[in-house]
């Protein structure tokens, strides 16, 4: 018998050719799928209950998979015993387990039953819904929940269908920024004219997520025109909206045009917020548009007294966050809102002959393909549905509650730890920290850092260059060996030329002993690594 978990089944040779020839028989009949379902459940089932016996980070090498699959594709047909059996020897050791509890990592894909089973829900019916024709339920359902979901964070009424807005299930942020810019980008253009696209500008921070970049390059933005306001520790690395002015102000002078401007809710390294009405007041005054990307932060805004750091955004175009980070909803599933649906239709509309309907013609009804890139659009409005009902917002609030009441508990234990430090205020659930200067400097002996510690000008620039880069390679090879252990696993980033590790917590099996935990794993490392240099003579 092969296992997985907890979860057994046969591997007699003839019982899995007749399994194999069953399945094959039809590839949708509905009692095979009904028997291979319970055991693909079953299979994940014990995947969850025994998830923390896996290396967080994956421990393979490059290239691990090719080595160990045949190289052409199955003549004939395989059992799904087989097919699992394969999964768990060969897919799951290559898997980074972004489920566990011990995930700390990035930002959470935080999962949950009811985000599964609308998943599954989504996959079993397999609409393509570009239109309402297509599915009726799949477009209405969308625009329903996208009305909810804006109440709860209290969203402006001009961005919800109840108002003159609208809301659309993109499949990532990615796609969100590309589509709101392309339509400030057309909204300009209508009015200087093609010829001018040379002339646009838009603005972020040096925060802001790479993704607004390479929107920037597929929209056509001259990459001479991609403007990055700096940010500085003493503002927590937000944006500063009297630097934006006069960047804009010279780009005016310039002769150049304003198009866009991308603030930010929850930055990546550090969850950094973006003061939204100062900004979007500077904006204003030059007829851009504004998007405000939450994609990581914009959960928590549910909740009353994280609504603040959403303040502002009337001022802005359009805002959206992911559901599939930290609202236990699966990927993808990013929630995006705009003002103005039609600036959104004017650029992204497709109109052939064999899409054509009364529905459509009648302008009574939304056609979702006309919000988004792609003509085919997945139902992910169900799996949102699921979770909105299943949980409520109060137990949602709760959840989001929970992560950030640990991650007040991580942050606590660094703040007790003379040899660490909290580098920026922490926001949210993600606490980023390092070994301090301090405590690496009181270990230093000879070579550079005998060099650094007995210098008799502590303040000179070279000085503070190569203490830095020493502070840095240590924090540097703390998240290796931390991370190597397999027991957690946690990202860096590197601010202001700060190395800084990040301790994200958002995984729905995290419980506060994993946080406990995961400090004691901190420590040890920490100790050894800091063990390791020579102390001063």
């Amino acid at each position: 018998m092969g296992s997985v978990g907890d979860f057994e089944f046969p591997q007699s040779n003839a019982l899995l050719n007749i399994a194999g020839r069953a399945s094959n028989d039809n590839p949708l009949d509905p009692e095979e799928f009904r028997r291979q379902g319970h055991m693909v459940i079953d299979f994940i089932a014990d995947y969850y209950k025994n998830i923390e016996k896996y290396p967080v980070l994956s421990q393979v090498e490059p290239g691990y998979l090719k080595k160990r699959l045949p190289t052409s594709a199955p003549f004939y047909p395989e059992s799904i015993e087989t097919i699992l059996g394969d999964v768990q020897d060969h897919i799951v050791p290559g898997i980074t387990h972004w489920q566990s509890p011990n995930y700390f990592a990035y930002f959470p894909s935080s999962g949950s039953i009811a985000g599964f089973l609308g998943e599954m829900l989504a996959t079993g019916f397999n609409v393509v819904g570009f239109n309402w024709m297509s599915s009726p339920a799949a477009t209405e359902l969308e625009s329903i929940v996208m009305d909810w979901l804006g109440q709860m964070l209290r969203l402006p009424k001009s961005f919800l269908f109840s108002g003159n807005g609208g809301g659309v299930l993109q499949g990532t942020t990615c796609e969100a920024i590309l589509c709101t810019l392309v339509a400030a980008r057309d909204r300009t253009l209508r009015i200087i004219g093609n010829d001018n696209i040379g002339k646009l500008v838009v603005y972020c921070s040096d925060q802001t997520h790479c993704a607004f970049k390479k929107a920037a390059q597929i929209a056509g933005i001259n990459p001479n025109n991609f403007r990055v306001i700096p940010t500085t520790l003493s503002t927590s690395f937000s944006m500063c909206p009297k630097a934006l002015r006069n960047t804009i102000t010279a780009d005016v002078e310039a002769g150049l045009v304003p198009i866009f401007l991308l603030a930010t809710v929850g930055t990546t390294s550090t969850t950094a917020v973006d003061p939204l009405g100062p900004l979007c007041d500077v904006a204003k005054d030059y007829g851009m548009w504004v998007h405000v990307d939450a994609a990581y932060a914009g959960s928590i805004c549910i909740c009353p007294e994280f609504r603040h750091f959403i303040d502002g955004v009337e001022g802005a175009d359009s805002f959206s966050f992911n559901a599939h980070k930290w609202f236990f909803t699966t990927l993808d599933c990013c929630c995006l809102w705009v003002k103005d649906p039609s600036a959104l239709t004017q650029s992204l509309s497709t109109d052939p002959e064999y899409l054509k309907n009364k529905a459509t013609e009648s302008k009574q009804v939304v056609d979702y393909k006309d919000w988004q890139l792609a003509l085919s659009r997945r139902f992910r409005s169900l799996k949102l549905w699921l979770v909105l009902r299943s949980y409520g917002v109060e137990k949602l609030r709760g959840f989001l509650r929970s992560h950030v009441k640990m991650a007040k508990v991580f942050q606590g234990f660094v703040e007790a730890d003379n040899r660490f430090e909290v580098v920026v205020p922490r926001n949210f659930a993600n606490v980023c920290f390092r070994i301090s200067p301090s405590a690496v400097m009181n270990k230093s002996s000879n070579g550079v850092l005998g060099e650094i510690t007995n210098s008799n000008d502590i303040s000179s620039p070279r000085t503070k260059i190569t203490k830095m880069g020493l502070v840095n390679e240590v924090n540097q090879k703390l998240m290796e060996s931390i991370n190597g252990s397999g027991g957690i696993y946690m990202t860096h980033s590197v601010v202001g030329g700060i190395y800084l590790l990040r301790f994200a917590v958002g995984a729905t099996l995290t419980q506060e002993s994993h946080v406990i935990e995961a400090w004691n794993v901190v420590k040890q490392h920490a100790h050894a690594i800091l063990n390791s240099i020579p102390t001063t003579q």
